[in-house]
């Protein structure tokens, strides 16, 4: 069939400039995307350890009438054993029926709040953990009855008991992420200034809510309006850059949660000017090549959780059009990439793709990094990532054009690193997208090597594409390569 198709005059000079501007229109749409992308999960808190009866068995799960939750607060207001009145209340706010036949009841949070801001300890804990399994519900009105708690709440963040300090806040960040009323009246009592108090807490299981709490926060719609732009000038992210690096002592939960909270204030694009002038680049840098060179054999359980918003952050730095002159020419962070796609390709695959899209952003305009994932021999592990999945695949090959695009000298050793007989073996997998992108890296190939598109020929690309001749959508950019196969 392919004699018979009819060639356009000089296909490859007439066609280039317009599938260059198809295919960077494509690529800052991905961008766009991938800025705009949250990764929001109302992450539970770690399990609170249930209290034993004095024989030794536990209280069991129960979920009282309306009736029963009211006697319940008066047993604990006024009964013989207050605690155990009100652990099984605790209990019975754990289901959706008691949470709401709590808050109907005249007077409930006042009760609740007067136990929690009252001078016995271990009524005062046990009151808290009331309030945060009330946090746990997922009907917006039991988070705003919540409200009256809210300011004591934010009290008990400066004490000194980091059972309390930890619990009060994984509960303000349950109730933040629920209710946007909450969240006004968290920021007019002063829950940014009393985040700054809680993040120098040396202690990482506080410094691990904190940053949950603030996170949950940072996920809010309204939060590039009015919550980013208060923690940016509250100091608060000089503090986040630094507890994105993980170390013994706090490990990697605090860690994790900071490192999502950059990416929150990344995606709004409030002012990232601000977060480069902290050196957020760099610190993301160190981050991945430190924690590459620490990786031998398995990966530090959740490792993954740290480094999926790690990567994304320094991509959507690197994709920010204020920010487009910033190069990262370092040999190290690219090897870090390929150690990341190496160790996670079997047990956490959509780490892939996070580390291509980054791959990505560095290449688009940097021929420094497109030379040395050549000059180091990196194209064989790139190309083996072909048959990982759609998305990958998709990935692999903009990151081929980018080298691709940048000249005769680099298509050369493309075409010499026999590129050609993974992407026929893409075109047979059938898939439009990836067929469409295959077809304009060959674009790329074939005009700055014509070498290769007799290459193509002998390795049966063109019966290949016959694969192809029913699909419409690529008749266009299929003729273009059959076109320059033919006239080179």
């Amino acid at each position: 069939m392919w004699s018979r198709v009819r060639l356009r005059q000089s296909p490859a000079e007439t066609c280039m400039e317009e599938l260059r501007s198809q295919r960077r229109e494509k690529e800052m749409a991905l961008r766009k995307a991938r800025r705009e992308q949250h990764l929001i999960s109302k992450r539970l808190v770690r399990d609170i350890q249930e209290q034993e009866q004095p024989d030794g068995t536990s209280f069991a799960d129960e979920s009282l009438s309306q009736f029963q939750v009211d006697q319940l607060l008066k047993d604990v207001q006024h009964g013989q054993d207050r605690m155990k009145s009100l652990t099984r209340l605790r209990k019975c706010l754990q289901f959706r029926e008691g949470q709401q036949n709590f808050v109907r009841i005249p007077r409930s949070m006042r009760a609740l709040v007067g136990l929690f801001t009252g001078n016995m300890a271990d009524i005062r804990l046990e009151a808290a953990r009331c309030l945060h399994e009330l946090s746990q519900s997922d009907d917006p009105s039991v988070s705003e009855a919540c409200i009256p708690a809210t300011s004591y709440l934010l009290t008990y963040l400066s004490g000194h008991s980091v059972a309390l300090t930890e619990l009060c806040l994984y509960t303000l960040g349950n109730l933040a992420i629920m209710s946007e009323g909450v969240r006004r009246t968290l920021l007019a009592q002063g829950v940014i200034p009393a985040l700054l108090l809680s993040i120098q807490s040396p202690d990482g299981e506080v410094l691990e809510a904190v940053g949950y709490a603030l996170s949950q926060l940072l996920q809010a719609k309204e939060a590039s309006e009015k919550i980013v732009p208060l923690v940016l000038d509250s100091g608060l992210l000089q503090h986040v850059l630094r507890l994105m690096q993980p170390n013994l002592e706090l490990g990697l939960g605090a860690a994790v949660e900071f490192a999502w909270c950059l990416h929150y204030i990344i995606c709004s694009k409030v002012n990232n000017a601000l977060v480069l002038s902290h050196d957020a680049v760099q610190t993301l840098v160190k981050l991945l090549v430190d924690t590459a060179s620490s990786v031998s054999g398995d990966p530090v359980q959740g490792l993954e959780l740290l480094l999926c918003p790690a990567l994304r952050c320094l991509g959507n730095l690197l994709a920010e059009d204020e920010v487009g002159q910033v190069q990262i020419q370092d040999g190290q962070l690219l090897g870090a990439i390929f150690i990341f796609m190496k160790i996670f390709l079997q047990q956490h695959p959509f780490m892939i793709s996070e580390c291509l899209w980054l791959l990505n952003n560095l290449t688009v305009d940097d021929p420094v990094l497109c030379s040395a994932i050549l000059h180091w021999d990196l194209l064989p592990a790139l190309l083996q990532l072909l048959s990982v999945s759609k998305s990958v695949n998709l990935l692999v090959l903009t990151v081929l054009c980018n080298m691709a695009e940048k000249g005769p000298a680099y298509c050369q050793q493309l075409r010499h690193r026999h590129v050609l007989p993974a992407l026929i073996t893409a075109l047979q997998l059938l898939d439009l997208d990836v067929a469409g992108q295959s077809l304009e890296f060959l674009h790329l190939l074939f005009r700055h090597c014509s070498e290769a598109s007799g290459d193509f020929v002998s390795q049966s690309g063109l019966q290949a594409l016959e694969q192809y001749q029913d699909k419409e959508e690529l008749q266009y950019k299929i003729s273009v390569i059959v076109g320059q196969c033919v006239a080179n």
